[in-house]
């Protein structure tokens, strides 16, 4: 199952990337932005991931908040043209062991910023665990309340038309290969849908917690889709220092199914989404130095007093240079130049 979605999903962001090559070939504002088409995009960068689930009991006024214990990776990577080849570790000096468990995960996230569109997708297993904050549900030689066999998984994609993409460039913030060098800012409108499961072998809730027994579950499947919109402004400093921002509110129709030891129930309804960007750093002609980060929220209709949703983000240092191929390496591009031609 899980090997047929990882095909769908890079199949998807193939075509998202050869798609992207043509519409960027659109003339642009080069008073707001600078393109680099020809040159290489070289980064340092440190970053995370993570999948988290929020669990809220209405009737015993409780939160559950599950969090993975995802590493911290030190990575190196290249952008050109459409192509992006990233390579990142988790070293351990990193990432010390703090008691949370072993998270098993495979995070496949693309945040793709064509002219005058956003692409996201999203393909996310994890399996293993822990409950935040540091103690809370923990037995009393733990550090925290570890779960090692709730598996969530969660396929999404969302979507959005960019009003202003003359002026405003997210791929100036996000990927650096442009540079923008004046403010501005853009309505945005778009769709989006999100599908999957939260599930445990036992039960999801801590049993030593829960007041009552008989309201804890074992799976928690959602879907829903809907419309979305928002704003994203970009404001610049004296041409080289930027802040980027951008929300978006959905309002989506679909459904969540608990199931526990006995029964299952599914509930029908409307709930709000939201989606976040942020980034800011320093830009120039070779080099840029910026950290940026990206938080969705996708939340699932109640179901017997219980509100949950399953939260992802993805943050991220970088250190970038800017140079042009020299002709031994132009060699070894002109697949990618063909494409993108």
């Amino acid at each position: 199952m899980i090997s047929k979605n990882i095909i769908c999903l890079i199949v998807i962001c193939i075509l998202f990337s050869i798609g992207h090559s043509g519409i960027a070939q659109v003339a642009n504002d080069t008073r707001y932005y600078e393109t680099y088409p020809d040159h290489i995009i070289g980064r340092l960068y440190l970053s995370r991931k993570y999948t988290a689930v929020k669990i809220r009991d209405n009737v015993e006024n409780q939160d559950y908040l599950f969090s993975p214990n995802t590493t911290l990776n030190h990575g190196v990577g290249a952008t050109y043209k459409f192509a992006t080849l990233n390579l990142a570790y988790g070293f351990d000096i990193l990432n010390p062991d703090r008691g949370q468990g072993e998270t098993k995960y495979l995070d496949l996230q693309v945040h793709a910023y064509p002219k005058n569109f956003i692409l996201d997708m999203f393909g996310q297993f994890y399996s293993g665990y822990h409950l935040s904050p540091q103690g809370f549900a923990a037995p009393p030689s733990e550090n925290f309340y570890v779960s090692p066999d709730m598996v969530v998984t969660k396929i999404g994609a969302f979507g959005q038309y960019l009003f202003n993409g003359d002026k405003l460039s997210l791929r100036a913030s996000f990927l650096q290969n442009e540079w923008q060098k004046r403010s501005a800012g853009s309505f945005l409108v778009g769709f989006e849908m999100y599908g999957g499961r939260v599930m445990s072998d036992s039960t999801l809730l801590p049993v030593n917690v829960v007041e009552d027994p008989a309201r804890n579950f074992r799976t928690l499947r959602f879907f829903n889709f809907g419309p979305n919109a928002g704003y994203a402004y970009t404001l610049v400093i004296k041409k080289h220092w930027f802040v980027t921002t951008s929300a978006t509110m959905n309002l989506n129709f679909g459904y969540s199914m608990l199931e526990g030891q006995l029964d299952r129930n599914t509930e029908w309804g409307i709930r709000p989404n939201m989606f976040l960007r942020a980034f800011a750093g320093y830009n120039s002609d070779k080099w840029s130095i910026n950290a940026n980060y990206v938080y969705n929220e996708v939340r699932f209709a109640n179901n017997q007093q219980f509100s949950n949703s399953i939260m992802t983000g993805n943050y991220r240092l970088n250190f970038i240079y800017r140079f042009q191929p020299g002709p031994q390496s132009k060699r070894y591009l002109k697949v990618i130049d063909d494409i993108a031609d």
